[in-house]
């Protein structure tokens, strides 16, 4: 008996001791989210821009994000874990901590619901409607895999991050469409980007913005233009509906495809734009096409 209650004590402390000093956080909460890993790691992003006192940062991957929250006279963590569960749902972990009233959050969290967890319930639902809205702005639709053709094309290179890509793309167009006008160039098809780097982890990237052009021996030599062979090649691709600032949603969904189905893959999207973004209008009415190229191919 004196055995038993011995092992029962120390099961008990050792129980204390990791939910007061080793449990990292003070609250979890769980939610399903109707989006893709890469949607929502980029809308949280966004949306924590519209915070006062945040910052966030992408830790080990895409689904691992913490979030600081100054609040008061409190600095309030969030562990953002994303797991997909289908290739349109997630299931969202977050684990909640006050950098400066941990201690006291662990011993009334259990027996009341404190201004804490309120606060932490908010931020989370807050954050799913901005999702949810952000959701009903763009549609992408897989389509398989496409065979990308070759082409000669007159390009501008950017070094920028994803969601400015459509302002690079934006001071582009009249530069290339007065380039190709004054000269008499001849277009051979609709613009596009060619992606040369992507950095997932600081959301960075190189990109060329190109129209297809018939290739010449005449072409002129203009500063800030460059003539290349663009190489075709059998892609994945998807089609987007929406604002080209977020046509980044499409490549996720190629990069889920991808991991899903095992197939090796070059993280170098490549978009064909039937629209130009200066002339506005009905974002839903945009269109892009979206290709993630297939790995080891012969060019």
């Amino acid at each position: 008996m004196k055995k038993g209650l011995t092992i029962t004590i120390a099961i008990l402390m050792v129980a204390l001791l990791w939910y007061f000093l080793i449990k990292p956080q003070d609250y979890q909460i769980r939610v399903v989210a109707k989006s893709n890993t890469g949607t929502i790691n980029q809308a949280l992003k966004a949306w924590n821009n519209t915070l006062p006192n945040a910052t966030v940062r992408q830790l080990n991957n895409l689904g691992n994000l913490e979030q600081k929250v100054v609040t008061g006279d409190s600095t309030h963590i969030y562990n953002w874990n994303i797991t997909p569960i289908t290739d349109s749902t997630s299931q969202l972990i977050v684990n909640v901590k006050d950098e400066d009233h941990s201690m006291g959050n662990k011993l009334v969290v259990p027996f009341y619901d404190t201004d804490f967890e309120k606060q932490s319930r908010k931020t989370v639902t807050d954050f799913i409607e901005s999702l949810n809205a952000h959701r009903k702005e763009f549609k992408v639709t897989f389509m398989g895999e496409d065979n990308l053709p070759s082409t000669y094309c007159a390009c501008v290179e950017h070094k920028t991050t994803q969601i400015s890509k459509a302002f690079g793309m934006m001071e582009s167009y009249p530069f290339l469409n007065s380039v190709i006008a004054s000269n008499g160039i001849q277009v051979n098809g609709i613009p596009f980007i060619e992606t040369t780097d992507w950095n997932m982890q600081n959301d960075s990237i190189s990109f060329n913005f190109c129209y297809p052009i018939i290739k010449s021996d005449t072409l002129p030599q203009i500063k800030d233009i460059i003539y290349k062979e663009f190489i075709g090649k059998k892609s994945l691709k998807a089609v987007y509906n929406g604002n080209y600032m977020t046509s980044d949603r499409a490549w996720y969904t190629l990069l889920d495809y991808a991991e899903e189905k095992n197939i090796a893959i070059e993280k170098k999207p490549i978009e064909f734009f039937f629209n130009n973004p200066n002339m506005g209008g009905d974002a839903l009415r945009w269109k892009a096409e979206v290709f993630m190229p297939l790995a080891d191919q012969d060019e």
